[in-house]
């Protein structure tokens, strides 16, 4: 039986505070703008600093993503992406760089897919583990037997209306990091992160010794920067998207990417 990641992704963790930073959480959609050049895109943000990649799985319907993500899942969706696909992203980008690689997936595909079959084979893959921002925790114990029989990260989002006890009892459950969704509504690049942020992460931190990494909002090193002076890590997903939406073509986009994960690299370290 394989194993899957978490250690890898606690390490790298790890190492970026230890290097007195946040680490840089990179997201992208498996699939877009096609299954190779999504991962050619996965490898060039690893190479332009990013410590940990999400890979998207495509959902038709993305209710937690903003429509800069939803037009790249349509493009991935009309492309024919399959799990297969998100699978083949995790293992290529993974073995190429040697960097943790999550998949971010809405719960119903996995459901349909078989929660074992989803679990053993994205270790398999060399996943590090799934973050699931629509998998409620009491609902979740058939998942998270089969994450931890594999060495898998379940990395559950917390937002700024869970009330305290509520927020106890996921930190409790999840693995890996916390996703600490800075902002109530749907995803995509803000003017400012703000207070509501900062006051959500100090009160994950009161109730477990994950990392918290901050999402949603983050789109520059300014924004980087200051998420990275309360949070973990930052996260940074609809910038990288509209960059390859916006390009002219893939190598200008993959070149765009990397850039923009070396400027957000250097704004997430502190000082």
């Amino acid at each position: 039986m394989s194993t899957g990641n978490i250690q890898l992704l606690s390490d790298t963790l790890a190492k970026a505070r230890s290097e007195d930073r946040a680490a840089l959480v990179a997201y992208l959609p498996a699939g877009f703008p096609t299954v190779d050049g999504g991962i050619e895109a996965v490898k060039a943000v690893i190479a332009g600093g990013a410590d940990v990649v999400e890979v998207g799985l495509p959902h038709s319907d993305p209710v937690l993503d903003g429509a800069i993500i939803q037009t790249a899942d349509d493009i991935a969706l009309r492309g024919g992406v399959k799990i297969a696909d998100v699978l083949r992203t995790v293992r290529e980008a993974h073995a190429a760089t040697g960097a943790p690689v999550l998949v971010m997936t809405y719960w119903n595909p996995i459901d349909r897919y078989g929660v074992e079959r989803f679990a053993a084979e994205l270790a398999a893959a060399g996943g590090a583990g799934c973050i699931l921002p629509d998998l409620p925790v009491q609902e979740s114990a058939l998942w998270r037997e089969h994450a931890d029989k594999h060495g898998l990260a379940t990395v559950f989002v917390v937002a700024p209306s869970s009330k305290d006890e509520r927020l106890a009892t996921i930190t409790a459950a999840g693995s890996g990091f916390v996703y600490a969704a800075s902002l109530m509504g749907v995803t995509g690049t803000r003017e400012s992160v703000g207070n509501e942020a900062q006051e959500l992460v100090r009160r994950t931190r009161n109730t477990t010794e994950l990392p918290v990494c901050v999402g949603l909002g983050v789109s520059n090193a300014v924004q980087a920067k200051e998420v990275a002076g309360f949070a973990d890590g930052v996260i940074v997903g609809s910038a990288f998207v509209k960059l390859l939406l916006d390009a002219p073509d893939l190598p200008a986009g993959l070149t765009a990417v990397r850039a923009l994960a070396g400027e957000l690299a250097e704004g997430v370290r502190r000082g």
